[in-house]
């Protein structure tokens, strides 16, 4: 099974489970979870003295929560099959390595570990709470003047946004007036919205990171997680991801090392389109290496010129098929009629089957005013449209 490393979740969590998925779970009984979102509660099922094993690492008495309903459509968005989320239960007792260029995650046992000196490195204490690891920053909100605010923030491997800030939790921690209301996500307990912006710092020790995007969110979507009353919000992914990261559960401490990527910009998606993975179609495709024959024979033309005959040779594969899920009113996409559920076909003249779900949110990502031209399949109709990216902060 496929899982997201997620250390904002102190539970092992399942879903998407087809019927053709056979899972034996042990002393089973229903209950309710509450997450993010503007939503109720969810049914879910607690199984508890469970087996699971993840590389050399194992144990015999695992709590796994399973969600009857999948409403996250991570499998959608990730491009492949995910299973459910785990973070705590694998991570409690080792220290974790995260290398987001390699694409590789390290469990080492700490045991035996002994870090490295590291010029490039700083070392954070974390603090625990509810199993979830939180670590002091430090924010500038006003560009005017350099005035720093302190924040605790939640160190999230599961959120892909760069950071995330409660409304409220501070008295200087208010959305900008330059800014665009957004869908974030989907939490256990519904759809989360917020406040898309910019900040023009965040500092982590001696490490700045400038302009970088932040998703200000508000007191219902974040009921739950503002229970951890100093908690100010969330860093993710688009801003771990310019570190190699060793996250150290058992002497809680993070250790950061810069990496070349940590000067890199920050982009939102501009074009107000929400894509998802749409499962595998059947594809007809030249194949590279029949593509043409041909043979010479004499013509009736004075010249005896020779006619060519072109013969293609085809190839049936089955590629990725994506879907457009949401479409942000008022956006680029939406004035010039494009719908959820249209079925995206090609992006700019190329194929959309031969590009990772990554590859396409990138190039909606690029730069403000440039345009994109798309053909979309909605029912039996093929439809062309065009439109410019726009920068809204």
């Amino acid at each position: 099974m496929s899982f997201i490393l997620d250390t904002g979740v102190d539970k092992t969590i399942l879903f998407s489970l087809s019927e053709n998925d056979s899972l034996g779970l042990k002393n089973v009984k229903k209950i309710s979870l509450h997450g993010l979102g503007k939503g109720k509660a969810i049914d879910a099922l607690i199984s508890q003295k469970n087996k699971l094993k993840v590389g050399a690492l194992k144990s015999n008495d695992e709590t796994i929560y399973v969600v009857l309903k999948d409403q996250f459509e991570l499998s959608g968005k990730m491009g492949t099959t995910i299973h459910g989320i785990i973070g705590y239960s694998l991570l409690k007792d080792v220290i974790a390595k995260i290398n987001y260029k390699t694409k590789k995650i390290i469990l080492y046992n700490p045991k035996n570990f002994q870090y490295k000196k590291c010029k490039k490195c700083e070392e954070f204490p974390v603090e625990f709470y509810r199993n979830k690891p939180y670590v002091d920053a430090a924010i500038q909100l006003d560009t005017i003047g350099n005035e720093m605010t302190s924040v605790k923030m939640l160190i999230d491997t599961g959120g892909s946004d760069a950071l995330w800030l409660f409304e409220e939790s501070h008295e200087k921690i208010k959305t900008p007036l330059r800014h665009y209301n957004d869908i974030l996500g989907e939490g256990l307990s519904g759809t989360i919205y917020g406040n898309r912006a910019r900040i023009p710092k965040v500092r982590l020790g001696k490490f700045e990171v400038l302009q970088p995007t932040v998703s200000f969110l508000d007191t219902i979507s974040t009921l739950q997680a503002r229970e951890f009353e100093t908690r100010n919000g969330s860093i993710g992914s688009n801003i771990l991801k310019r570190f190699k990261v060793w996250i150290d559960y058992p002497n809680k401490k993070l250790i950061l090392r810069k990496c070349a990527a940590l000067t890199g910009g920050f982009e939102y998606n501009m074009s107000g389109l929400d894509i998802v993975y749409n499962g595998e179609q059947l594809v007809k495709e030249m194949d590279p290496e029949k593509v043409i024959s041909y043979s010479g024979q004499n013509s009736s033309f004075e010249n005896n010129s020779n006619t060519i005959t072109f013969s293609a040779s085809y190839r049936f594969k089955f590629k990725p098929s994506y879907r457009i899920s949401k479409v942000l009113q008022n956006s680029p996409a939406a004035l010039v009629g494009i719908y959820p559920d249209d079925i995206l076909l090609k992006i700019n003249g190329n194929s959309v089957h031969d590009l990772s779900i990554g590859q396409l949110i990138k190039k909606l990502q690029t730069k403000d005013g440039k345009k994109i031209r798309v053909t979309i399949r909605r029912g039996e109709d093929i439809l062309k449209f065009q439109f410019k990216l726009k920068k809204r902060v």
